[in-house]
């Protein structure tokens, strides 16, 4: 890798004009550094962690919250409310702004100005050890500027080098099973009473997520083709299904609660246009789709996974729940008329 100094990289991203993540990949370095060479030049260093940061921007008012993994992306425009800290997770609960956050993955954050066209565009961004991107809020013409100016004044750290250094980043984790231990996945399966148990369930059995659902089998999970993810949006679309959309990484999942109004695909990217929500998909790195039920004390609860090539969750959607305006059977039957697997090798 071609070592850059800041100088270097502030020369490039004025030359280049594209999109950070992009350049970034580019120039193999991670997005962080090419936001922490702009330090002293409009950007200035904040703390990171959620507990002293999510206050201060919910006095900012209304925002676009965007998570992203390398395959997705969700913007949603709202008001960072009903904030809960927590030493190992934390969230706001909002109909709009819905999140979960981690905070061990809360690294590096920079509170950002970047001259426009139409003005100022100013951002906080969220990285983690190795630089990659876990949550950017960007401010609206609505955002209370006073507020954003009290949180870089409140947060600016003591270092405000434009160097830094980050940690290797972390290999997704291959799909992990236990063909040993499947007659207790499916038992503890089938007694489980609430999502939330699912984690805690593969981790004592010693598998993750993927591992389980390709070796746990019938009624629990069905393998679907690729296809089933276009046809899945196109038909909450059609169908004007209210979903929860979950978009993440490991440091922070971004959910969507409502229905999908406007699409616009454009070449690989499966897109979600709707005035305050918007999704990026990229069809073409989904390599694995199931169709998942879990049991719950409310009924069951099914949703639709997809994963990319090396194993990393790329999305989950779930039925809205019907106490929020959600249609189960409808949900249920949507799901069990997408393509399976078997039926795209036919």
């Amino acid at each position: 890798m071609t070592e850059h100094s800041p100088e270097d990289l502030r020369r490039i991203l004025a030359e280049d004009g594209g999109r950070p993540f992009d350049l970034a990949a580019r120039l193999g370095l991670p997005e962080a550094a090419l936001v922490a060479a702009r330090v002293g030049h409009g950007t200035t260093r904040i703390e990171a962690a959620p507990g002293r940061l999510i206050p201060h921007v919910q006095a900012l008012g209304e925002v676009m919250a965007l998570t992203r993994n390398r395959s997705c992306v969700i913007e949603k425009v709202g008001t960072y409310n009903d904030f809960h800290d927590g030493e190992h997770a934390a969230m706001t609960v909002d109909p709009e702004i819905d999140l979960r956050m981690f905070p061990r993955h809360w690294v590096h954050a920079f509170a950002v100005e970047n001259p426009g066209d139409s003005g100022i565009r100013r951002s906080i961004q969220v990285f983690d050890a190795a630089g990659d991107a876990i949550h950017k809020v960007h401010l609206r013409e609505a955002s209370d500027l006073a507020a954003w100016e009290a949180l870089t004044r409140d947060l600016a750290l003591a270092d405000q080098s434009d160097r830094a250094v980050f940690a290797p980043r972390e290999p997704v984790e291959a799909p992990k099973a236990n063909p040993e231990r499947v007659d207790a996945l499916r038992r503890e399966w089938s007694e489980m009473t609430d999502t939330h148990q699912f984690n805690i369930l593969i981790r004592r059995l010693k598998m993750n997520r993927l591992g389980a659902y390709r070796i746990v089998g019938s009624p629990h999970v069905r393998p679907l083709a690729v296809d089933a993810v276009p046809a899945l949006i196109e038909r909450v679309h059609a169908g004007g299904v209210g979903v929860m959309m979950f978009v993440g990484n490991q440091g922070c999942i971004e959910i969507h609660s409502g229905r999908f109004e406007v699409l616009k695909p454009m070449g690989p990217w499966l897109n979600v246009m709707d005035p305050r929500f918007n999704l990026h998909l990229r069809g073409d790195h989904v390599a694995e789709v199931w169709a998942v039920e879990k049991p719950t004390r409310r009924g069951p609860a099914i949703s639709v996974e997809a994963f990319d090539a090396d194993g990393a969750l790329i999305f989950q959607c779930f039925g809205l729940r019907p106490e929020k305006g959600g249609d189960a059977e409808g949900w249920a039957a949507l799901v069990d008329g997408l393509p399976a697997l078997a039926e795209a090798a036919e």
